[in-house]
């Protein structure tokens, strides 16, 4: 099955703590994660920000809010308990607890009250509405998935319409970026300089030069097909090189994805979107908009508290 979201979690995390003894978040999370069967490549999906696994994250946010409803405690730091209300609505045999049911209880109205005080706002143009079962991380999570997706689909259109000679200079700029090339007079001199049998330009693979990458960089309008890879690969036979990299504007056809996996030389095929990705990773192209902090409790500054 796939992650639950975190009001998903709210019932099983209170029927855990509904022994009325102490327990600790980090075994519950485990206990959890058991029973929702999770597999090991669920646990370990981290949230973009790369901070903590998603599920953790989510079985935090479970028992922050049952929390602020009153329905567990926290004794101690690390640690959370059942409460009489907890007790309670355990008796009334819920099917589910999410965000409406916990509604019913002053302490989350008070919580909801403050924390729409803070957020809530008219959405921006062509800005979605986070859905209820959305933690603040998750929520986050969706709109840093989606802003780069946008930037590269416009950055594409950018690169598609420039000048060859220009293209030639964006993958001096992104290879250099990358750490290829030596420094950025060396790749300029590498690169432009083919025709060389289906071979572009040379560009060092690191700054002392120990080997060499030979360039094909092309704006096709269709699909590269495996000819094109097959004159490329002949190229750097006769060049006696076996590292290559093919970089379009376009795509490949899986004709040529599966030549190039399968040749003895290394070809390394870039199209249009993965170029455009590598262009917003490493700032070629793009400026930063701005910078958002992401912060949480320092737990070990209130050790002994």
């Amino acid at each position: 099955m796939s992650i639950p979201d975190y009001q998903t979690i709210m019932l099983p995390l209170l029927r855990l703590a509904g022994d009325e003894q102490e327990h600790r978040l980090r075994d519950a999370i485990e206990q959890l994660a058991a029973e929702f069967r999770l597999t090991d490549s669920e646990r370990s999906e981290l949230l973009p920000s790369g901070t903590s696994p998603v599920f953790d994250n989510r079985v935090g946010w479970a028992r922050t809010y049952l929390k602020q409803a009153g329905l567990v405690q926290a004794p101690k730091k690390g640690v959370f308990r059942i409460t009489e209300s907890g007790k309670v609505l355990l008796a009334e045999h819920p099917e589910r607890i999410d965000v409406r049911l916990l509604e019913r209880y002053p302490g989350f109205q008070t919580f909801r009250t403050r924390k729409r005080d803070r957020n809530e706002r008219e959405p921006l143009s062509g800005e979605s509405v986070v859905q209820e079962d959305a933690t603040p991380e998750d929520a986050l999570a969706v709109a840093y998935q989606k802003l780069p997706r946008n930037l590269e689909s416009d950055l594409l259109e950018q690169v598609k319409a420039a000048s060859p000679s220009f293209f030639e200079r964006l993958v001096i700029d992104l290879l250099v970026a990358m750490g290829y090339g030596g420094s950025r007079r060396d790749a300029g001199r590498a690169i432009g300089r083919g025709g060389d049998g289906g071979i572009d330009g040379i560009i060092k693979e690191d700054k002392l030069g120990l080997d060499a990458i030979y360039i094909q960089a092309k704006r096709w309008e269709g699909m590269v097909g495996r000819p094109e890879i097959q004159k490329f690969a002949g190229a750097l036979q006769g060049q006696r090189a076996n590292k290559g990299v093919f970089i379009t504007t376009s795509g490949f056809t899986r004709e040529a994805e599966e030549y190039a996996g399968i040749i003895s030389s290394k070809i390394i095929l870039i199209d249009g979107e993965r170029l455009t990705s590598l262009m917003v990773d490493h700032n070629v192209g793009v400026s930063v908009l701005g910078t958002y902090e992401l912060k949480k409790i320092d737990s070990d500054y209130f050790d002994g508290a």
